[in-house]
């Protein structure tokens, strides 16, 4: 009885001196509150049962703990729990050792780690009461109530409400995967800042990517890219800065800007551009191209602002450029002001001025359309001030004008013009296609020319000519053009100007994207087994033996 009673006061005034030590203002000396049963040992004292500990506004829970009074330290095994009665911190291990001077705790096995809404699971937690930072060194996972991330490495800054998140990051949400290498995310605005190479996947399969970093407000769905390419099933679009509201659908690039229109085959580059996916309207500013895709070619255009508008009615699909027109097609060029595209019939506008150019024929008007074909130009109208110059087999110039013509044309070259109003001809009558013989010179109300080969074949009038022919001695350079004459050819474009104009940033279609490695993790051998093998590699007999265990694991 006296040996019972004597155990049972040491552990008393153990646990009543070790409480003392505690209540002063500040101190950093662990505390014990209680505990089933307490055993002295070499150097520490064991606490099993029931263990409650505490360490300034932090209490420790465990099942059992080795106490190492003289340096202030704990090792906590079974159920650790750490409570900070302060701040809505809790965590839970099946071990940690805590540091009662730094009040640092490392946590290992099954840790969680809990602030309000989120919380992080992990192996292997270093948490720095001091400065309310926790560091997790192997696999960690975040979740929250909208999110769910995991990374390799990361560090939450508690008081920040801020984690960073390093190597193979990977963000997921009701919306979208996203995949990194750094992530920053604070969880009070719900927000996730990257850097380096960002790649992300909706759930409707539309894919954001981007080179050097991203910003995202997971809450209000907000996106911006740097390098940036974001594409869907019926369009992509791409800039150097790219700012993209999935709630809206809307989105807007800055630098080197393109917007790729899957249906139409049209893409549109400029220096800054905005387009809203549902209304399918784009408009791009500064030095803007488009290439509209052909199977044979491609038709480019240039202007200084585009406007493109892809609407379910066909009257109201269409492309609008402003200024500084230039058009360039393996079978046309042209030139104008302005110009409207016309997607439903293939039909370009072109208003102020405007010059086209096919093979040897030149056409100007107050306004045109021509229209595009089975991919080749089919037809031309002109209104007000039409003017057609041909050049015939030895470079003489063929002048039609009036007040409105149609011309068609067959591989590139006019096969027929129809004039209406006003009518006027001067056309070179040759011998055998090489010899001068004068011009032919009429004026009627209505003319129809049929070319071939580029060359006037036959003439048509609607009412009875006016008409006269020099004889090649008299000619001159006046009576051999018609008022208003101008061979504009100096003016023609070609890809020199379209290249000098832009040159896009072709997308690449080999770039880096962390979707495209597969999460395959190769399991390593065990410690037995590895020293199974190290044991049977001791015989002589016995030689490489881990190569076989380690691809007998990676196979199975």
């Amino acid at each position: 009885m006296k040996s019972s009673l004597s155990l049972f006061l040491i552990f008393f005034l153990s646990l009543s001196a070790v409480t003392f030590t505690a209540k002063g203002q500040g101190s950093s000396t662990l505390e014990i509150i209680s505990a089933d049963l307490l055993e002295g040992a070499e150097g520490f004292e064991r606490l099993i049962g029931g263990v409650q500990m505490k360490n300034q506004n932090s209490l420790i829970f465990c099942d059992s703990a080795h106490f190492f009074r003289e340096t202030n330290k704990a090792r906590l095994f079974g159920d650790v729990r750490i409570v900070d009665q302060v701040d809505p911190v809790q965590t839970r291990s099946a071990y940690a050792e805590y540091d009662g001077n730094t009040k640092i705790a490392k946590l290992r096995t099954n840790v969680i780690f809990t602030n309000q809404k989120t919380t992080l699971y992990t192996d292997n937690l270093d948490y720095d009461r001091a400065a309310n930072i926790a560091y997790y060194l192997n696999d960690g996972k975040v979740v929250d109530s909208v999110n769910v991330l995991t990374s390799k490495r990361g560090t939450y800054e508690v008081s920040l409400e801020r984690i960073t998140f390093e190597d193979e990051v990977v963000l997921v949400n009701p919306d979208y995967t996203m995949k990194t290498n750094y992530l920053v995310y604070l969880t009070i605005p719900k927000t996730a800042e990257t850097k380096g190479l960002t790649n992300l996947i909706s759930k409707e399969g539309n894919t954001l990517d981007a080179q050097k970093g991203s910003f995202y407000n997971t809450q209000q769905k907000q996106f911006q890219f740097f390098e940036g390419i974001v594409e869907s099933e019926t369009s992509r679009v791409k800039a150097k800065q790219l700012f993209y509201d999935e709630q809206k659908a809307y989105y807007e690039g800055k630098e080197n800007v393109s917007v790729y229109n899957k249906a139409r085959e049209i893409e549109v580059f400029g220096d800054i551009g905005q387009y809203w996916e549902e209304r399918k309207y784009s408009l791009v500013h500064g030095n803007a191209l488009v290439r509209k895709y052909f199977e044979k070619d491609t038709l480019f255009v240039t202007a200084d602002s585009l406007i493109s508008q892809d609407s379910e009615t066909d009257s109201a699909k269409f492309l609008l450029a402003f200024r500084s027109i230039n058009l360039v097609k393996a079978d046309l060029s042209g030139v104008a002001d302005s110009l409207a595209y016309n997607y439903s019939d293939s039909s370009i506008r072109l208003f102020q001025d405007p010059v086209m150019w096919s093979q040897t024929s030149q056409i100007s008007a107050d306004s045109m359309i021509f229209f595009i074909a089975n991919e080749e130009l089919d037809r031309v109208f002109m209104k007000d001030k039409a003017f057609v110059i041909t050049q015939d087999t030895i470079f003489n110039f063929n002048q039609m004008k009036g007040r409105s013509m149609m011309a068609y044309f067959k591989e590139g070259q006019i096969s027929h013009l129809n004039i209406d109003g006003n009518g006027e001809s001067l056309y070179f009558a040759l011998e055998g296609d090489t010899v001068n013989q004068g011009v032919n010179r009429t004026l009627s109300a209505n003319i129809k020319l049929v070319f071939e080969d580029g060359a006037i074949r036959r003439v048509t009038y609607g009412v009875k000519p006016d008409g006269k022919f020099t004889p090649v001695q008299k000619l001159t350079e006046e009576n051999s053009r018609l008022e208003g004459f101008q061979w504009r050819i100096e003016e023609k474009p070609d890809m020199k100007i379209i290249n000098a104009w832009r040159k896009p940033e072709e997308i690449d279609p080999e770039a880096k994207n962390l979707f495209d490695i597969p999460d395959i993790k190769i399991p390593l051998p065990t410690d037995d087994e590895i020293q199974k093998e190290l044991q049977k590699s001791s015989s002589p007999n016995q030689k490489n033996v881990l190569k076989p265990v380690l691809r007998n694991k990676i196979d199975g």
